[in-house]
Formats: C-alpha cells, sequence, structure tokens
C-alpha cells in the first residue's frame, strides 16, 4: 500500500477526538482553577537525556551543518531552568518523542502533562495527581479510592519479595517464572547490582504494575535509590528515593519525584548513567550543562510529576489501544 493509500483517514473516531479537546480543556482549567502558570518550552533542544531506558530521536537542522539536536523526551529539564528563574508554580501540555517505544499503551510521539509545585511534599502533590486524574476520569473516577503503597510492600503483595532484600538469584528466579528466561540467566550470570536493577525494573513492569490500581487510583512511592532518576534520596531511609508513580487498572500514568536540587549530586548522576551506557553500547551525550547551571544557582525546593495524557484519554473513554486516542499514529503520521 502507498503512502497515499486508504490508511489516509485518522485512527481516533471523531467523538474520540472531541472527547480529547475536552479532557485538555478540562486540563488547563484545573490549573488556571489553582494559579499555576501555562508555559511552552522547545521541543527540539541540545542535550538529550541520559537516562538509560530513555532514548532520544536526534535531529538535523539545515543552518546548523554538523550540529547535532534532540527532541526532547520531557520538558523537564527547560522547565526547572525557569522554576530557577523565578517562574513559580508551572505546567505544560506538550508533546514529546521517545525512541523504541511501540504498542498498545506506546506510541513514539506522545502528549504530557508535566508540572511543578513550590513548596509541596509528595503526599500533597500526590493528592494533586489524583484531583486531576478524577477530573478526567469523570464520575467513574470519583468512586476510585486512593491506595498509597511503597514499592516494598508492592512487590511484597504481588510476588512475595522484599525488593531490597532478595537476592539476585531469587529475583532472577521470579523473572525467569514469568517468562524472561533469557534475561534471568543472563543476569545470574553477571551477578552484579546492575542486573539486580534491571531485573527489578523488569518484574515491576511485567508483574507488579499490571496489577496495580484496578477500581483504585495507585501511587506506589519509595523506589529503589538505584532508580531516583532526578528525585532526592529519602534522608529517613536512603536505601529509597522521594518518587512515586501512579497506577490505574494496571496502566502506569505518572511518575513524580521531590526534585533534586544538589547540581553536584546530579552531575554525578549524569556521569553514572553515561557510564552504564556505554556499558550497554547505548549514544552517550554531555550532559546539559543549562540545566546544571540552573541547578547551581538554586532551584527552589519543589515536587515535580509527569503525566500521560493519552493514557489517561484511553482510561476515560475505554479504548484498549492508543492509537484510538491519536488523530495520527507515527507509523501513519
Amino acid at each position: 500500500m502507498t503512502a497515499g493509500g486508504a490508511d489516509w483517514h485518522p485512527s481516533a473516531a471523531p467523538a474520540r477526538l472531541k472527547a480529547r479537546a475536552a479532557l485538555l480543556a478540562r486540563t488547563r482549567g484545573f490549573f488556571a482553577a489553582r494559579g499555576v502558570l501555562e508555559v511552552d518550552t522547545p521541543l527540539v533542544v541540545n542535550a538529550p537525556v541520559s537516562d538509560v531506558h530513555i532514548h532520544s530521536a536526534t535531529v538535523q537542522l539545515a543552518h546548523a551543518a554538523g550540529a547535532l539536536f534532540f527532541l526532547h523526551t520531557s520538558p523537564e529539564y527547560a522547565m526547572k531552568r525557569l522554576l530557577a528563574a523565578g517562574s513559580g508554580d508551572i505546567y505544560q501540555i506538550c508533546h514529546v518523542v521517545r525512541g523504541f517505544e511501540q504498542g498498545r499503551l506506546h506510541n513514539p510521539e506522545f502528549t504530557l502533562i508535566e508540572w511543578y509545585r513550590l513548596g509541596v511534599t509528595l503526599d500533597e502533590l500526590m493528592d494533586e495527581v489524583a484531583a486531576l486524574m478524577r477530573d478526567l476520569l469523570g464520575s467513574p473516577g470519583a468512586r476510585r479510592a486512593d491506595e498509597r503503597l511503597s514499592y516494598r510492600d508492592a512487590f511484597l503483595r504481588e510476588l512475595e519479595l522484599d525488593p531490597f532484600t532478595a537476592t539476585l538469584a531469587e529475583l532472577a528466579q521470579a523473572a525467569a517464572l514469568i517468562g524472561f528466561r533469557e534475561v534471568a540467566a543472563a543476569a545470574s550470570a553477571a551477578g552484579n547490582e546492575v542486573q539486580r536493577d534491571e531485573l527489578l525494573e523488569l518484574l515491576m513492569g511485567a508483574r507488579v504494575g499490571p496489577r496495580l490500581g484496578h477500581g483504585t487510583l495507585t501511587f506506589v512511592h519509595g523506589y529503589p535509590a538505584s532508580q531516583a532518576a532526578l528525585a532526592r534520596l529519602d534522608t529517613s531511609d536512603p536505601r529509597t528515593a522521594r518518587r512515586f508513580e501512579l497506577y490505574c487498572d494496571g496502566i502506569e500514568l505518572a511518575n513524580g519525584f521531590h526534585e533534586l536540587i544538589n547540581a553536584v549530586e546530579q552531575r554525578a548522576r549524569f556521569e553514572q548513567d553515561n557510564s552504564e551506557r556505554r556499558r550497554m553500547r547505548l549514544p552517550v551525550h554531555p550532559p546539559d550543562e543549562r540545566l546544571l547551571a540552573a541547578l547551581a544557582a538554586g532551584l527552589p525546593d519543589c515536587a515535580g510529576v509527569a503525566l500521560g495524557f493519552d493514557r489517561a484519554l484511553m482510561l476515560a473513554v475505554g479504548a484498549s489501544h492508543i492509537d484510538e486516542v491519536l488523530a495520527f499514529p507515527t507509523v501513519r503520521a
């Protein structure tokens, strides 16, 4: 079939496109009522993320021969620069692009709602995320209980494993039992803490997460420190990060942090990420020096969260595939 064949039409039905517009308007009303400023930051950026699980798309611009740019995977770095410059509470609704993401819940280009609140606790941010989700889900969402569950308790409940004390062999066995035998064997053979974290990520994504949020809005908090990303560590338990994720009907919807404001620590984490990227033979790029300079200048105490709008819309309208709520998925764009 040629590009001009029968697949020219939208993948989302007109009613779904109208629902999309209505929920975007509702989101803007939600933040306007709370006095949160809407901002707009660049899609094309100079520095990609270093997280080994996120893959940035590259861009070449005719006016800058030889220079490499990237499509942002999140507006986080730019929004933190605004925060450091004194913006106050801010939010953004934007398209982001991530490579190697395709499936029922994934399209390489998707819509994020990302926001930052100054001086709030993670519990207060979880309250606000729950309020927005109930608003987006409508009357069915209002009936959902709000569940708060530690990462450790989620693993104990769903796998009868303590993620902080289980041996590498026990984690590998759990992965093998759900069909990931090759991954489990490779992790066991390598036998180091890097593989331990890979197994935890696998078990969370394939077994624990899909069992969460059925009839509830389930917030999982207290992730391992090795998965802190741009979040602070918990001073009361240094094994854990001040980070949460939201699950609804087994779908991960949001990822929130009590934001790290220490530029030295953030640089060290970027360097650690790049070391791991070299080991995995992934592209390695210098860290975002503008972000690090903003942190050094003084990022205010804040908590932030990114919420997948397309997935929230799927739940609101009862869609089973992300294509059903997109005008044109990437393969047909």
